[in-house]
């Protein structure tokens, strides 16, 4: 079944103005180059007042102020379009539910975040800016709260689930099957945070690898990064029977979004996952779109998931699946994505679906638009996701 629609709420507070936006992005140019800085002192500053929170953070919070940095900035890129920023901040709103936030801790991180960035801003910290920053604070947080109590009324913060089966898929890629203990509804193509029992608190996306089963099992394709606490965990330490958490669905790149019949997916990597779930989408309507699959991968034995895709094209008459191999002397296609997709083209009439690395997105995005295909028909999840900002 697919996911419940959000309703985003409104926004309490009056629209920021054309002054107070100049005033929020020219104070933000100011402390930028201290930004490493300010989420150390910003989270320093917020145990110190208020301990209690500490508790709802992981160990170690490096990730945490990576994800604060970025939220902050796509914030800060978003207000002068109150239709997005209320969708993204419907979005954290939502998913912060997992972490125990609540009403009352929005006026201390409020509180902590203006004085860190008067801080840092010094003497361009003057009382103007220091009044449009509160006002757009009271906005974002209003949308937040108003999005988690909504979502509260329908469904829960977090969801166990019991791994029911593991592949392994060679070169650190592991398929991670979980079944839900109470139901989990999402669309194909839509992407979760995952907490494991060996790092509590520290949670990681991975895209949903199938499109919703009658069975409610759900597929990860996890690579294990170095370094990488979950990841290496799901890969290394996971076994049939263990609970991990899983947080909402999130993102956008949902088959409902394409206006046209004729689609193109493109997947590097990992990427494959929410591209496979978006393929057996198309199968479990019906196949009324007609779909060309675009594989891309460093070499040859990287190519992962393609003889299981090439065994779903030979079910589907309506799929056509090219593999492009970018550093190795091998029978096929040679070439990276983008270029490839420049040599087959032109994609005009199709609606593209882009997942993988963030260069190969980058990349076939503009090469897409250079050969004509309109930029609301090209589909991916937002650079500042966490599942495109991994490594």
């Amino acid at each position: 079944m697919p996911a419940q629609a959000a309703v985003e709420p409104e926004t309490a507070e009056a629209p920021l103005s054309d002054r107070e936006i100049e005033l929020i992005r020219t104070s933000l140019s100011v402390v930028e180059p201290f930004a490493g800085e300010i989420t150390v002192y910003f989270y320093a500053t917020l145990f110190a007042r208020y301990p209690e929170v500490r508790a709802m953070f992981p160990h170690g919070m490096d990730d945490q102020r990576d994800r604060l940095l970025r939220a902050l900035l796509r914030i800060v890129d978003l207000v002068d379009d109150p239709e997005s920023l209320v969708r993204f901040c419907g979005h954290l709103g939502r998913d912060h539910r997992k972490f125990g936030t609540l009403p009352a801790h929005f006026p201390a991180v409020g509180e902590c975040l203006l004085d860190t960035l008067a801080r840092y801003a010094g003497v361009a910290w003057t009382p103007e800016i220091a009044a449009a920053w509160t006002k757009a604070y009271g906005v974002v947080s209003q949308v937040m709260i108003s999005a988690a109590e909504e979502d509260e009324a329908v469904r829960p913060a977090v969801w166990p689930a019991t791994v029911v089966d593991r592949v392994s898929r060679g070169h650190g890629i592991t398929e991670i099957t979980v079944r839900p203990h109470i139901a989990y509804e999402y669309a194909a193509g839509q992407y979760v945070s995952v907490e494991t029992p060996w790092w509590p608190r520290r949670w990681r996306y991975y895209s949903v690898a199938n499109a919703p089963r009658e069975d409610g099992t759900l597929t990860f394709h996890v690579r294990a990064v170095p370094g990488g606490s979950v990841s290496e965990a799901l890969v290394h330490r996971a076994a049939v029977g263990d609970v991990i958490q899983l947080g909402p669905p999130m993102g956008d790149m949902v088959l409902d979004a394409a206006d046209h019949s004729d689609l193109l997916f493109v997947a590097g990597g990992t990427g494959l996952a929410p591209i496979r779930a978006l393929i057996e989408e198309v199968a479990r309507r019906g196949g009324r779109h007609q779909v060309e699959l675009f594989l891309g991968a460093r070499t040859g034995a990287e190519l992962y998931g393609v003889d299981d895709m090439l065994r779903m094209a030979q079910r589907h008459h309506w799929l056509t699946i090219r593999g492009a191999v970018s550093h190795e002397h091998i029978p096929g296609i040679r070439g990276s994505l983008p270029d490839v997709l420049a040599e087959y083209g032109p994609w005009y009439e199709h609606d593209v679906f882009l997942s993988g690395p963030v260069q190969m997105i980058v990349s076939a995005r503009e090469t897409l638009t250079l050969k004509g295909t309109p930029s609301h028909r090209i589909h991916h999840d937002p650079f500042d996701t966490p599942v495109l900002s991994t490594p």
